[in-house]
């Protein structure tokens, strides 16, 4: 049984793959507005039907990882080590979302024509910055409650929109200067080492 559900997931995730594959490339050539979802079901092999399944809408597609690197940087928060300062906490969780992402191939992958649809769509513009608020007002929260004694919500809204919005700037400013994925993803890591950095010099340990 066990080995039947592990061969209907894959074919679910080749599926899923395919669907992506399909509709960046169609985005890509086409333009995204003029794509339609059943020009996408065709190019995978699949219906309509089928592509509903799996997404609710084109842009669905478009921030179909958008999760995964948040997910693990809540993961992180809510294991908050015995006596982990809360800048130190932030450290850890944006560098384990980094990690998730840079592990992820097909990610690294997509990146540029994800980024370059993003910035150019001006309705995918406008849900990549309502993704990016809610992500960061979910970590803000939950480094408040990991640390409530250390940060009131609007430090925590601070420090979590001072390290996401410098990581976030130095992956377009580097993917605008033709940068690979890894020299993104670098950029990023050193620009929230940067201002995890300062954030630290503004609060400094307990004696």
């Amino acid at each position: 049984m066990s080995e039947v559900l592990g061969l209907r997931e894959r074919k679910k995730l080749r599926t899923r793959h395919a669907l992506i594959a399909a509709a960046l490339q169609l985005f890509l050539e086409k333009g995204y507005e003029e794509t339609t979802v059943s020009e996408i079901a065709t190019a995978a092999d699949v219906s309509t039907r089928t592509f509903f399944s799996y997404f609710a809408s084109k842009e669905d597609v478009v921030f179909h990882n958008s999760r995964e690197g948040l997910d693990r940087g809540l993961e992180v928060i809510a294991g908050r080590r015995p006596g982990e300062r809360a800048i130190d906490l932030l450290g850890r969780a944006v560098t384990a979302s980094f990690a998730t992402l840079a592990a992820d191939d097909e990610f690294r992958h997509e990146m540029a024509p994800i980024n370059h649809l993003v910035m150019t769509v001006p309705s995918l513009r406008a849900r990549g910055l309502l993704l990016l608020f809610d992500s960061q007002q979910e970590l803000a929260e939950a480094l408040h409650r990991a640390c409530p004694d250390e940060l009131t919500l609007v430090e925590a809204s601070a420090a979590v929109g001072a390290v996401i919005g410098g990581a976030k700037l130095a992956a377009f400013v580097s993917l605008n200067g033709g940068a690979s994925p890894d020299e993104i993803l670098e950029a990023s890591r050193q620009a929230t080492e940067f201002v995890l950095a300062g954030l630290r010099a503004a609060s400094p340990a307990s004696p």
